[in-house]
């Protein structure tokens, strides 16, 4: 899908949401290691409340269409980037400072911000493919059902303090008032019918911290839509346990859902959590777009070719 690549850009804008766990902490420090490695940082940005800043900002900054726009935030701030950045000569260099890290992880970064750095500066460009809900972009994973009410809920202080853990504290909490809901997905040649606590629609190959499935990807033009245990509350806990233990099996072993368009209806009018930021409700058309967005990954990153029989 990616042959060598354009040559690595050298010159950069830098946003960095100073909300994001590690971002308060380490932003002092990004501009400083890009140039020690041969980056120009032409502009810095930084943003404490991304939902409110970033449509402002980010258009202003992509109007002088820098060659490398690099973010430092979590999946949140992500999913506001992808609106401006898709279909654009600018490259993304990720740097993944949030909680849980998905967007980053798919595409193989390490979260050590030296590290994360090194890719910046000395990685490789790559198209990956973007996912769209109801029109929005969106880079890892929309989904309904918990997973709305935690991303709501969740303490910014908590996530500082403890991590990913701070999700799953907030989940069973959330749990124990929420209503199962039924969802028909409707593929191009299927429908499946569901009644679940949780629904996820993911365009990257990572949720939750863990890979999806073996062959699950974030350039090969598909996505994967799979439920987190049934009706029962208790099935989501042990649904998600048996996800995060079973990385290495390959999707049709999971069974779960792959296409490039899913519609979805649910019994009820659900929430949509997109890449950690509720945004609009159920019924959703999801939608994926290959070679949607450049972004910098490591050189170890090896490109899919979606016509490749899994």
């Amino acid at each position: 899908m990616d042959g060598p690549g354009p040559a690595r850009p050298r010159e950069a804008v830098l946003v960095v949401n100073v909300r994001s766990r590690r971002g308060a902490a380490l932003h002092g420090r990004v501009r400083r290691m890009l140039e020690e490695r041969g980056v120009v940082v032409t502009a810095e940005h930084l943003v404490d409340d991304p939902a409110a800043q970033m449509p402002v900002l980010l258009p202003q900054v992509l109007a002088a269409r820098p060659p490398l726009l690099v973010v430092g935030s979590g999946d949140g701030t992500v999913a506001g980037v992808v609106d401006h950045l898709a279909h654009t000569s600018t490259v993304l260099g990720y740097l993944p400072l949030g909680t849980t890290n998905n967007f980053g992880r798919s595409l193989g970064l390490p979260l050590r911000l030296a590290d994360a750095v090194d890719v910046v500066a000395r990685g490789r460009v790559a198209s990956v493919d973007l996912g769209q809900v109801n029109g929005d972009w969106f880079a890892n994973l929309v989904s309904m059902g918990v997973s709305a009410a935690v991303a709501g809920r969740t303490p910014h202080a908590l996530k500082r303090r403890i991590g990913r853990a701070a999700y799953a504290v907030t989940a069973a909490r959330a749990l124990t008032t929420h209503r199962a809901f039924e969802a028909e997905i409707r593929t191009e040649d299927r429908v499946w019918t569901v009644r679940t606590h949780q629904l996820n629609i993911a365009n990257g190959r990572v949720h939750a911290g863990t890979p999806i499935a073996r062959d699950a990807g974030v350039d090969d033009r598909l996505l994967v839509a799979y439920a987190l245990g049934g009706s029962r509350r208790f099935s989501v806990a042990t649904a998600a346990a048996r996800q995060a233990l079973t990385p290495w099996q390959p999707l049709e072993r999971k069974g779960y859902l792959t296409g490039t368009r899913f519609e979805i209806t649910t019994d009820r009018p659900l929430a949509l959590d997109v890449d950690g930021e509720v945004t609009g409700s159920t019924p959703a058309s999801v939608t994926v777009t290959g070679d949607a967005m450049r972004v910098m990954v490591p050189q170890t990153f090896v490109p899919r070719d979606p016509t490749t029989p899994r």
